[in-house]
């Protein structure tokens, strides 16, 4: 397997202008909520969502859409395996599945959920870690699943027997990502990308991180970053958005807000000096390349031009790579992605290649095939293609 990572995009964006990509719409500032409600202030509305703060600092999204049969509660935390310090690679995600363990008052998270009909997990990254819960539509299910989260919100016990247990799991999951030839050259490429950042480390974790981390490095961990102040609910589905405000109210809004500051990370990847390449080699008769690029966070103006650039690459089958790569017989498969992460992140294309296939030759029709955007300017027609994919 081949990899190369490069500095920087190749210059293709000059021309477009950003509101001709996508049109958003305004923003509508709205008025502070009153009445029984009073404890959250609304912030903006924008196509049926409801931004709202509560006092203590926690972000509330309210999406009422009467014609679901169910509701949806997800709660996103504002940390992930990029504020991880050092030995402590894998402890968001371990966290995540500590949460499950229960709370003095809920000893047994995963029966109550299983118990009620609901299809829920939760799922870690470099920069958030959230749960959900979807549930039949019904009050007494709301104010369940509300009561759930924020109960192991800031009562999760943590408890060393439970997560000596649960290393078990985690490590198998680790295990399943080492077998996965595409899986491990990602990682390998983010290693070799970002050489100071924490993107170059994997949520994961080293195996030694993940089965000797102190039990109380992981309390600590939770008790800095699970706090209202650094939470996003959200509620979806079918249920009274009045009602409801009033019960996040209620039941989050007595969560004081920590005294704690949190600090920002501060790391930034300098800027790369020359191609670096990566080759991995194991047993097996698959072969997958790749290129990388660095690129801008997925807040950055210019990151919706970027997403529409990937798309015109990874498009199937009318994008470019399909129709130079697979279409030519030179690779089975396409892909690429451009994730909108906090900090600058990568744009990432690869193949897979065919059965007795060359990986040198097909990195170098790889390769021309992407920086040929630079020659090949994107047409209308590829940019309509996106659009009516974004809005979907």
């Amino acid at each position: 397997m081949l990899a190369r990572i490069h500095r920087r995009w190749p210059s293709v964006l000059s021309g477009f202008a950003l509101a001709s990509l996508l049109t958003t719409p305004a923003l509508a500032q709205a008025p502070p909520a009153a009445g029984a409600a009073s404890g959250a202030t609304r912030v903006t509305s924008v196509e049926g969502i409801t931004e709202y703060r509560l006092q203590n600092g926690m972000r509330v999204l309210l999406f009422p859409d009467t014609s679901k049969p169910t509701v949806t509660i997800n709660i996103t935390y504002l940390v992930g395996s990029r504020h991880e310090g050092y030995g402590e690679t894998g402890m968001a995600h371990l966290l995540e599945h500590m949460l499950f363990k229960g709370t003095k008052a809920r000893p047994d998270i995963w029966k109550l959920l299983q118990d009620r009909g609901a299809k829920f997990n939760g799922t870690t990254w470099f920069d958030r870690t959230n749960y959900y819960e979807e549930l039949p539509a019904s009050a007494e299910n709301l104010t369940f699943a509300l009561e759930l989260e924020a109960d192991r919100m800031v009562n999760s016990t943590i408890a060393p027997d439970a997560l000596a247990k649960e290393f078990s799991v985690v490590r198998n999951e680790f295990e399943m990502g080492e077998n996965d030839p595409g899986t491990v050259l990602e990682e390998k490429i983010f290693a070799t990308a970002y050489q100071w950042h924490n993107y170059g480390k994997s949520t994961i974790g080293s195996r030694s991180d993940i089965e000797r981390v102190p039990v109380e490095n992981l309390r600590g961990f939770y008790r800095r970053h699970y706090q209202p102040d650094n939470a996003l609910l959200v509620v979806a589905g079918k249920f009274d958005e009045p009602k409801a405000l009033e019960q996040i109210v209620k039941i989050f809004g007595v969560l004081p807000r920590p005294t704690r500051t949190l600090i920002p990370t501060w790391t930034e990847e300098p800027v790369q000096d020359g191609e670096r390449h990566v080759v991995l080699r194991r047993a097996g008769d698959l072969s997958v390349v790749a290129v990388a690029y660095h690129g801008v966070a997925g807040a950055h103006p210019d990151w919706l031009a970027s997403d529409a650039l990937t798309d015109v690459m990874t498009n199937k089958p009318a994008g470019r790579l399909y129709k130079a790569l697979v279409e030519k017989g030179l690779a089975s498969e396409v892909f690429g992605y451009l994730y909108p992460t906090a900090e600058p992140g990568l744009m990432y294309f690869g193949a897979k290649v065919r059965t007795g296939g060359s990986p040198e030759k097909l990195l170098a029709a790889l390769i021309k095939a992407v920086e040929g955007l630079a020659r090949q300017p994107v047409t209308e027609v590829e940019l309509d293609r996106w659009r009516t994919k974004s809005r979907r």
